[in-house]
């Protein structure tokens, strides 16, 4: 739980050490209240699909203790709730957030992908992070919620220092956390009254007046929602972009195999998703006596199963710490693992990372790294702050 075990890596021998001899062990870390750390496979596809025996509602599936004045305000967001809460939300939601809303987005993020690659191309070099990673799906998820393009980097702001938290670069203090939550419910407040009054073709505007069998969703429910897509639609897919180049750049035979033949993108992009896993662990409450892999765990127990410990485990994936993206099957678990909680923007995720690799395959081919990643401080997130890359530079493409 110390973020800055993850400063220069993150510690797969460790995770790997763990599954072969306590894959569910019991940890006393500083800061956190004793707590599981589940490391296989099979154990964590468990804890995420039994929610009757492992509660997100219960504390949350965050990995600090909340405070109790606000646990029962996190607690109304979907991510914190359990079926059947969970399932009448999540189908209002789905109304809203529509197969042909995300399809229809296609033809726009080849364009916005250009219009980013078109930023930098002349330059010959860029923080591959910063002015190529983030930009796609920031500028995604700003139009799919209905924020204006100029406001975009204000989500990217308030993302970083909530999600960054323990990382120095963006925060130093608890306060600036508030402060950052504050200013995009504020924020979230007065772009729901825009759409009220005037309703667009997004997903705000749907969600605002959305209503099913006589349900809808408070301005607090909205909020949250706004909060977890900012973050979800933006911190995730921004860090696996940034994770898979940079596992490109450790693997450069599997770059050219890709540019090679690109009908092995599809298995690329699930290799991307395993090999980086940006969300790498989630928080249960144990809702009563249960085994698992051979550890008693107690009613009330905290329980953090971790994503990326799974998504190497070697009783499931040969050779799991290399990156293969010809690697088949591939059940990675970077979206959950199945269960109720599967994450909702899966299919847009792996559409804007085929769209953005396509792209730097055609413009950048011998896009190369020139500095060390500078890793996010997280135990929760995967992240690369900054990669500074090099590429020849070229004219930017018509749009």
């Amino acid at each position: 739980m110390d973020p800055v075990t993850y400063k220069d890596h993150v510690p797969h021998e460790y995770f790997a050490e763990l599954r072969g001899t306590t894959p569910v062990a019991l940890r006393h870390d500083e800061g956190s209240v004793p707590y599981w750390a589940v490391m296989g496979y099979d154990a964590c596809v468990r804890v995420n699909r039994e929610w009757e025996e492992f509660s997100s509602h219960e504390k949350t599936v965050f990995l600090s203790d909340a405070d109790e004045a606000l646990l029962a305000q996190q607690q109304q967001m979907m991510i914190n709730m359990d079926p059947p809460s969970h399932t009448q939300y999540r189908r209002l939601v789905n109304k809203a957030f529509t197969p042909r809303m995300v399809r229809d987005l296609e033809a726009r993020l080849h364009v916005v992908t250009d219009e980013l690659l078109n930023r930098v191309c002349e330059q010959g070099s860029a923080d591959f992070v910063v002015d190529i990673a983030a930009e796609l799906p920031l500028t995604v998820i700003a139009e799919l919620m209905g924020v204006p393009f100029e406001d975009r980097h204000k989500m990217f702001d308030w993302s970083n220092k909530m999600i960054g938290s323990e990382d120095p670069e963006y925060v130093v203090n608890p306060i600036m956390t508030a402060i950052a939550t504050m200013e995009l419910f504020g924020y979230a407040s007065e772009l729901f009254s825009k759409k009220r009054t005037d309703p667009q073709e997004d997903l705000m505007s749907a969600l605002v007046n959305v209503d099913a069998d006589g349900e809808s969703l408070d301005d607090l429910e909205l909020a949250l929602f706004f909060l977890l897509l900012s973050i979800a639609g933006n911190e995730t897919t921004r860090n696996l972009i940034a994770g898979a180049m940079h596992a490109f750049f450790e693997f450069p035979e599997q770059w050219e195999l890709l540019r090679a033949d690109r009908s092995l993108m599809p298995g690329a992009v699930e290799e991307m998703l395993r090999f980086v896993t940006p969300v790498m662990c989630f928080r249960r409450t144990a809702m009563c006596d249960v085994s698992l892999e051979g550890a008693e765990i107690q009613q009330g127990d905290k329980v953090v199963f971790f994503h990326i410990s799974a998504n190497r485990d070697e009783r499931i994936f040969e050779n799991p710490d290399v990156f293969d993206i010809r690697r088949t099957p591939n059940p990675h678990i970077a979206f959950g693992g199945g269960g109720p909680h599967f994450c909702l923007g899966a299919n847009l995720a792996r559409m804007e990372i085929a769209v953005m690799f396509e792209h730097l395959l055609d413009r950048m081919p011998e896009i190369r790294q020139a500095g060390p990643a500078a890793r996010l401080q997280s135990p929760f997130i995967n992240g690369i702050k900054h990669l500074e890359v090099t590429f020849p530079a070229h004219q930017p493409v018509t749009l």
